[in-house]
């Protein structure tokens, strides 16, 4: 197999393969064009973000700076905000639901590296999708890790590191993310 291959079948592989390289140099060059268009023309914001992800709904708004690694691994709902300075490291797939703020600072990866120096000496990582449900609210400067399930209904307090699965309707935060309460679903109730 090669790098990419490995890569997108969620093996280890070597992160500095010419193949996974230029993958990552392609989405150097669009976010640099993205992040220096007129910050007022959501037209062509929203035309460049269509080309350059791999699906995105209605009303789908990242603020400057925004980087990742690939762009057509990241898959985002509609009625979107993403706030300053987001980074999402997409390696494998980051699909995010529908009426969903992410807090300025944050970093979605869905790469890691081995514990092993000499794994990493070797330039090996591994990488696990992340999936954010519908509905859900992650504060600022906020840490989400590879291979996390964040359910509907949920918000992330800023400042969390979230190394678990998060279920429905509930609160997590702190270091690492915990949950905190149950929040109620009041979209069932009819009310926007």
């Amino acid at each position: 197999m090669t790098e990419l291959e490995k890569m997108k079948a969620g093996l280890e592989y070597c992160y500095d393969d010419d193949e996974v390289d230029a993958l990552k140099e392609k989405a150097i060059i669009w976010c640099q064009k993205y992040n220096a268009l007129d910050p007022l023309d959501f037209q062509a914001q929203r035309a460049v973000l269509k080309e350059n992800l791999g699906s995105m709904g209605e009303k789908v708004w990242i603020a400057k700076t925004f980087n990742c690694d690939n762009g057509k691994n990241i898959h985002i709902g509609s009625n979107f905000t993403g706030n300053y300075n987001i980074t999402m490291l997409d390696i494998r797939e980051i699909t995010i639901g529908d009426n969903v703020m992410i807090g300025p600072n944050t970093l979605i990866t869905t790469v890691g590296h081995p514990l092993s120096p000499m794994g990493r000496r070797r330039h090996l990582g591994i990488a696990k999708p992340v999936t954010i449900g519908n509905d859900v609210w992650v504060g600022g400067n906020v840490t989400i890790l590879p291979g996390i399930t964040i359910g509907n209904n949920v918000v992330v307090a800023a400042g969390a590191v979230v190394t678990k699965d998060v279920p429905d309707n509930c609160v997590v935060g702190g270091v690492p993310a915990r949950k905190i309460r149950e929040i109620e679903n009041d979209v069932d109730m009819g009310e926007d």
